[in-house]
This record gives C-alpha cells, sequence and structure tokens, in this order.
C-alpha cells in the first residue's frame, strides 16, 4: 500500500516496473448514479388534498425503485425526487416548472391540472425533458411536443361519457353545464356539452363561475327557471359540495355530474348527505379490479394512514413509466431514453400503458360513479 499527499491509503500493483493503482475507486466513482425526478402539483390552498395524494405516491414509487437497486447501463442509480408547489396557478406553475429544470431534474411527473401543465409544457420541452401528467384537457397533448405524455384519457373521453350517460341512461331533457373558467373545468364542461348534442340531447344553459367561488346562490336561483335534470359543473370538489349543499336548500332535484376531481372522498365529506345521488367520471378503470393496484391501495394506506384521493396512482405509474425507458435506452438522459418512452409497453398500477403519436395513453378506459351510502360507487366502466 502506498499513501498519498491526502493521507488515504492505496492498494497499488507493479505493472512493467511501474507502481500503479489497482481497484481503486474514489467514493464519487463508487456512489450511486443520483437521477432527479421532478414532481409538481398544488400543495397548499384549496386543491393541496389532491397534490399531497400525488406527491405521496411519487415518493412511494422512488422508494420502491432505491428498494430494487435499478441499474442502468451498468450504473445502479439513485432517484432523488425535487418536489414543487404549483398552487394550480398557471404563472407559479411556469415558475415552479423553470426551477425543476434548473435542478437537473431527468423527467417531470405532474403537473396535475391542466391549466398549469398546459403552459409548463413548453418550458420542459424546450429544456428535452419528459413530462408525464395527468391533466386532462385535449390541448395539453395537441401541441406537437414530443416530451409530453398523459397517464390518463382525456376531456373528449370524460366529457363524452358524461354527455353520453345524462342523455341516454338518466334520459335527461333539461341539461345545465356550468364552469369555473379554468383550462380543466372549461374544456371538460366544452366536451360535456358536444356530447350532449351528438347524442340528440340540449344543454339549455351554459354558465360561468371561477375556482375560488363558494357561493353558487345566485347562478342556481337563475337556471332553476327551466327546471334541470341536470346540472353539471366543470371543476374542483371544493366548489362542487357546497354547490351540492345549494342545489338542496333551493328545492332543486338536479343531479350533480362531473369529471374526476368530483371523485373524492373530500366531496363526501364537505357535501355531507346532500353529496348522495350526485355522478363523477374519472378518466382511469377501477383501481382495485386490477392486482397491482389492489396491492398498492394497501401499501398507500398502510404507508401514510390515508385513503387514495384520486389520481396519485397514475404519478406512481409516471415515475415507474420512466424508469423502464432509462432501463430500456441503458441511459438517465432523456434524448436517449425519450424514444423508449414513446414506443414503451408496461404494465402498470393503473393501466396498461401505450402511447399514440401525440402522447395519449391508448384504450384509456372512463370510470362512471355514483354516490350511494356515503361513498363512491362505480356504476359502469367505458373503453
Amino acid at each position: 500500500m502506498v499513501q498519498n499527499k491526502f493521507g488515504e491509503w492505496t492498494w497499488v500493483v507493479a505493472l512493467g516496473g511501474m507502481m500503479a493503482p489497482f481497484a481503486v475507486m474514489s467514493a464519487q466513482a463508487q456512489a450511486d448514479t443520483v437521477v432527479k425526478i421532478g414532481f409538481s402539483s398544488p400543495l397548499s390552498g384549496p386543491q393541496a388534498h389532491y397534490g399531497k395524494d400525488n406527491e405521496n405516491a411519487t415518493r412511494m414509487a422512488i422508494d420502491d425503485l432505491n428498494a430494487k437497486g435499478l441499474v442502468v447501463g451498468g450504473q445502479k442509480v439513485k432517484f432523488e425526487m425535487v418536489s414543487e408547489d404549483d398552487q394550480a396557478d398557471p404563472r407559479v406553475g411556469t415558475q415552479a416548472a423553470q426551477r425543476l429544470v434548473d435542478a437537473g431534474v431527468k423527467a417531470v411527473i405532474g403537473h396535475f391540472n391542466s391549466g398549469v401543465s398546459i403552459p409548463a409544457s413548453k418550458i420542459y420541452f424546450d429544456a428535452g425533458i419528459p413530462q408525464l401528467s395527468v391533466s386532462t384537457n385535449p390541448t395539453y397533448t395537441q401541441q406537437g411536443y414530443k416530451t409530453t405524455f398523459r397517464l390518463v384519457g382525456s376531456d373528449s373521453q370524460v366529457g363524452g361519457a358524461l354527455g353520453q350517460f345524462a342523455v341516454k341512461t338518466l334520459k335527461a331533457k333539461s341539461i345545465v353545464a356550468i364552469d369555473d373558467r379554468t383550462a380543466y373545468g372549461q374544456g371538460l364542461a366544452d366536451e360535456f356539452v358536444k356530447s350532449v348534442t351528438a347524442n340528440g340531447g340540449k344543454v339549455l344553459r351554459r354558465e360561468y363561475t371561477t375556482d375560488k367561488a363558494t357561493d353558487f346562490t345566485s347562478i342556481l336561483t337563475s337556471v332553476k327557471a327551466v327546471n334541470p335534470e341536470v346540472i353539471f359543473y366543470g371543476g374542483a370538489d371544493a366548489q362542487a359540495a357546497p354547490m351540492a349543499k345549494q342545489l338542496k336548500r333551493l328545492g332543486m332535484k338536479a343531479k350533480l355530474m362531473g369529471g374526476d376531481m368530483l371523485n373524492t372522498p373530500n366531496f363526501i365529506t364537505l357535501a355531507g348527505a346532500d353529496a348522495a345521488g350526485h355522478y363523477s367520471a374519472v378518466p382511469g378503470g377501477v383501481l382495485t379490479a386490477r392486482p397491482a393496484g389492489k396491492e398498492f391501495e394497501k401499501r398507500y394506506k398502510d404507508r401514510f394512514h390515508l385513503d387514495v384521493v384520486l389520481l396519485g396512482p397514475q404519478f406512481y405509474d409516471g415515475v415507474m413509466l420512466v424508469a423502464e425507458a432509462m432501463k430500456q435506452a441503458g441511459s438517465v438522459e432523456p434524448a436517449k431514453y425519450l424514444p423508449k418512452l414513446a414506443s414503451i409497453r408496461y404494465s402498470g398500477v393503473t393501466a396498461d400503458f401505450a402511447f399514440d403519436r401525440s402522447g395519449n395513453l391508448q384504450k384509456a378506459p372512463v370510470t362512471l360513479s355514483v354516490v350511494k351510502n356515503n361513498a363512491w360507487a362505480v356504476e359502469s366502466v367505458v373503453r
């Protein structure tokens, strides 16, 4: 052994009369390659329950990968999550996106809201970083960015399923649509209206509010004149719940109907008994119908002592898809693994993943549910 100027001892072997290092590894060389995975969702404000669910599931995926000791291109990698709170705000979200890019992340799992994902997607595209999102507005994957991937169905599928259900199953003749003017709410309402019309129905009134409103008495009093049988709301549970209570208080018997952001325990908690009989549609299948989904749900609850809120399992799958693409490519660099991600076939917790040329999930199911006995009960799964 010889001692260097730093006082470190190293084994050496003589080669051709000269002393050369043998099996010399610096601490840096021995260390795992650190791969940063970006995450962003609303972690504060009225939509924080969605964001924390997404963050929990993302962290769970990263911990699972690190426990397995994934090897990419012959090098063991260690994943680290870089988390950002986008507050469900497009301005804050684009700032968060730039911070993730500056942090050197190799992929982004997020954002949650379409209104945030759409402007942020340009930042990730310019940086060449894949973005895997649950945002449902069709525009997200219609921009021509090869870095955007949708982990669930789009508003076209969700709104289409709800519109058809309202006309064909509920036989509603008087329908009203209200949205919160966000990219998510308005996009979903637009698709619902299209579907109602395509199925032979008619939306008699179209109204608008904001994603901060909680008093809908004026709007509901106005539409009461057309005696609606169905009121579609494009927005989140924090607004839908008081809307359900105000419907009851005004003596209106309309069924409230909305997208995935209604399908939460929070909607039922906030609306109480007035949640009963209202409908939602989620862009995805029934989690517990898949063995891996059932196992995930149990592990999630055991770890966090919480029920899955909504789309956290898709965030988990997003991390796993990135890791699998890296493994197939033998590289953690986005430019090298991106083609593998685009052509991937992967059986996840929530779905069998394959993307079309625009980054949309192929064969994406939609699950329609209704509140019964203080819980969301599945009515049907549309494919």
